[in-house]
């Protein structure tokens, strides 16, 4: 029910009367005056006037449950919630509620998280208030081969949905960044959970770095926000709810092929490395090319001097600008 009034309050164009909450979930006038309080107890500010109703004044960067849920404007992608305001990691937490039993489509999202996870063993940064720490659990009907395609769906997604919410136009690293002016905004991890020739679920965390305003000197040199580059801070739960609404666009065109194919031209688009040199560093082996563009398979094509074109898989190996990050 909180959801549903949050909802209501959020969508409405001036007040809405008690009566009218009453009478939509069937409560009395005390059960939606506790549902109140308990909203502006979580940060709400919301006008209270006699004989006109309630009125939601501000919300703030709130995460809650219920404003997630409030969030969404999806069919499936992340309309099972599961909020946190501390947890290790929402990977790990995704992978715990999948082996539950959790529908496909679970989102889980924390404020902060003390053991966030980047690529091939790396700790994420996840600072408290700032930070879009979240992981999507999805149950697709794919051969196991495919799923690192759906890390590419969600970098589409991310870079659409910051795009919708604030207007800042980003770009894909290949395979699993989002980048603004040259520097990581955004990390994406993909893992999954396989039976023989099967997919028991796929796990996509994703890190937006929103509302920082510096970052510690280590990554200073390599690491942007929203906020450092546009200058205004980012409501995280809408720009969830935009991501996922993108997320689950995308992923019905990928699964109309089960790869890139309906996908490569607006992949391309947006792919940062596209016609630049790059430094590919697999392991025993490293060179140097320019990156073409994807393949339907999510395969960068890197074309060396000699003219051969190289395939690039991702996984362990790492793909690098020549004279920087990107």
């Amino acid at each position: 029910m909180k959801t549903e009034v949050l909802r209501m309050l959020k969508e409405a164009d001036g007040y809405i009367s008690g009566q009218e909450i009453c009478e939509k979930f069937d409560v009395s006038r005390t059960a939606v005056w506790k549902v109140i309080k308990q909203l502006e107890a979580e940060g709400y500010l919301i006008e209270a006037v006699r004989n006109k109703g309630y009125r939601l004044k501000t919300a703030g960067d709130i995460l809650s449950r219920a404003e997630l849920e409030s969030s969404m404007k999806t069919e499936w992608a992340g309309r099972n919630v599961l909020y946190f305001d501390e947890t290790t990691s929402t990977n790990t937490a995704a992978k715990m509620a999948a082996e539950e039993g959790a529908p496909h489509g679970t989102l889980a999202v924390a404020d902060y998280q003390n053991m966030g996870k980047g690529r091939r063993g790396k700790m994420w940064t996840s600072p408290r208030g700032v930070g879009v720490w979240m992981s999507l659990m999805i149950r697709p009907e794919l051969h196991p081969s495919s799923a690192s395609m759906l890390t590419l769906v969600a970098a589409m997604a991310v870079s659409e949905g910051i795009t919708k919410i604030c207007g800042l136009e980003t770009q894909i690293k290949w395979p699993n960044d989002i980048v603004a002016g040259g520097k990581k905004l955004c990390g994406i991890l993909t893992e999954m959970s396989t039976e023989l020739e099967c997919i028991n679920y796929v796990v996509t965390g994703i890190g937006i770095n929103a509302n920082m305003e510096e970052f510690p000197e280590e990554i200073r040199e390599v690491a942007t926000s929203i906020l450092m580059q546009t200058g205004k801070t980012v409501k995280r739960s809408e720009l969830i709810g935009a991501v996922m609404e993108s997320y689950e666009k995308y992923y019905a065109l990928f699964m109309e092929s089960g790869n890139m194919a309906g996908l490569l031209e607006i992949y391309n688009s947006h792919l940062a490395n596209v016609n630049r040199s790059v430094r590919v560093l697999a392991p025993g082996n490293e060179y140097v090319g320019t990156a073409l563009g994807i393949n339907e398979a999510g395969e960068l094509l890197v074309k060396t001097e000699d003219g051969a074109v190289h395939q690039v898989i991702s996984g362990e190996v790492s793909v690098r600008g020549i004279y920087g990050y990107v």
